[in-house]
């Protein structure tokens, strides 16, 4: 009899521990979702729609097309001007004599220039794009580190702005140091 009781106790022991651990599993469970809850609402950018009007959009829109046309002409009268061209057109020189090393070296220096110049300029193109799809989506003028809006008149400057002025001078400093 001893042994029976001995062993509904200890079955009654083993019950009471599983149900705190069922417990203590499910108090674990909430948190983690609410947790989960927490950091989806957070992740949830803020809408430009509710930032500004559609007329302000519109102009956005407008200027960003203004600009990337502007530069893409930009980047055509390079190639046109210095790209496209030969060593021997580009130096003006009709005679049919090889050039001087020091001509030549300066050539290759206005073209390397040209292409550092069409190379940062498609850059300023992709990140024009890239706020085109903001635009579409709903994310234009909101700041990619802190998710604030970005000023207006930083927009007006600087259209195609990823960052709210703050943290562009963090992320600078940031570049700076490395």
């Amino acid at each position: 009899m001893r042994s029976k009781r001995k062993a509904k106790k200890s079955k009654i022991k083993v019950k009471k521990k599983l149900k705190t651990k069922a417990r203590k599993l499910n108090k674990r469970k909430q948190k983690i979702k609410a947790k989960v809850r927490i950091a989806s609402l957070q992740s949830e950018k803020p809408k430009t729609s509710k930032l500004w009007s559609k007329g302000e959009l519109k102009k956005f829109k407008e200027f960003l097309i203004k600009q990337r046309t502007k530069i893409v002409s930009e980047l055509e009268h390079i190639a046109k001007e210095t790209l496209k061209k030969s060593q021997k057109d580009a130096s003006g020189d009709l005679s049919g004599y090889t050039l001087h090393m020091a001509d030549m070296a300066t050539d290759h220096y206005d073209r390397e220039f040209s292409l550092g110049i069409v190379s940062s300029e498609q850059e300023v193109i992709y990140e024009i794009d890239e706020a085109f799809r903001r635009l579409e989506d709903g994310t234009y003028g909101i700041c990619f580190t802190c998710d604030k809006p970005i000023g207006k008149r930083r927009l007006k400057i600087v259209p195609h702005a990823k960052h709210c002025i703050s943290c562009q001078q963090k992320e600078e400093l940031i570049q700076k140091r490395t």
